[in-house]
């Protein structure tokens, strides 16, 4: 992590991750697209998620959580940074000369060569099936459907623990906790989500976070009664209601959210703590 002078008051506190080992150029434009940002809103213009707006101009580059090009060998060429994802990404050139961005692996470094294929060796950033992987290996950018591309394991520093292969299925130990059954055909790639000391990051100040795209919240106790149940009042008032609620009534606190005839239910062995 990089920290600075304490040359401000926020300044003080500031960490951001160490990008010197990333590449200094722009990415591939070939592997961009222009995103129209939408600040929370819907069709109607509606805001439907709170607390977006703003935030600096960026371009979105096109990763392939697929990896289908099967015994077809890669050659790391540059590790990049991806301004709509936590983790870095790496930019691959395979051998019949096409260029893929995909998620790079903790310790991938330039030069290094990958490759998607059944019989791929168990290191850093090769992608194979699930019933090969040894037990106890970490695993990240994992399908959840054989073919679907990978949906588990994808944010910066996650990993997925194989705990066991049976009947079928590969036994897996999420981040959280969460123990899940995946088909053992799906795909996974070795190792650990670059990046892994985001969550060490500390923002700092107000306007750092108005360039991310985030926008104030307003803690609903100083609200108006209009606008949230809690607001209104003289000084400092009480809640006024036994359980917690959100702005529209809805009960926020101890209350399972998670639908009860959901068809990957089935698939959860033990739930996060």
């Amino acid at each position: 992590m990089k920290s600075y002078k304490p040359t401000t008051p926020s300044r003080r506190f500031i960490t951001v991750p160490d990008y010197r080992s990333l590449a200094k150029t722009g990415p591939l434009k070939s592997l961009t697209r222009a995103v129209l940002k939408k600040a929370g809103r819907n069709s109607s213009g509606r805001i439907t998620m709170r607390h977006q707006g703003g935030g600096v101009k960026s371009i979105y580059r096109l990763v392939d959580f697929k990896e289908n090009k099967v015994n077809v060998p890669g050659r790391v060429e540059a590790i990049e940074y991806d301004p709509y994802r936590t983790a870095f990404i790496a930019r691959v050139i395979y051998k019949d000369g096409e260029r893929r961005y995909i998620l790079a692996s903790d310790g991938l470094k330039v030069g290094t060569t990958i490759v998607n294929s059944e019989d791929a060796p168990f290191e850093v950033g090769n992608r194979t099936s699930l019933k090969r992987i040894p037990v106890g290996t970490f695993v990240h950018n994992v399908e959840i459907l054989p073919g679907k591309g990978g949906q588990l394991g994808r944010a910066a520093g996650s990993s997925i623990q194989i705990l066991a292969n049976e009947e079928g299925y590969t036994h897996l130990k999420m981040s959280s906790g969460e123990v899940r059954k995946v088909p053992w055909g799906a795909l996974a790639s070795i190792g650990q989500v670059s990046n892994p000391e985001h969550n060490l990051i500390v923002v700092g100040n107000a306007g750092r976070s108005r360039k991310m795209g985030i926008r104030p919240t307003v803690r609903a106790s100083v609200m108006n009664p209009r606008d949230h149940k809690y607001g209104g009042g003289e000084g400092r008032t009480q809640r006024g209601t036994r359980r917690p609620k959100d702005k529209w009534g809805n009960i926020t606190g101890g209350r399972k959210t998670r639908k009860k005839k959901k068809w990957s239910n089935k698939m959860i062995l033990k739930r996060r703590k």
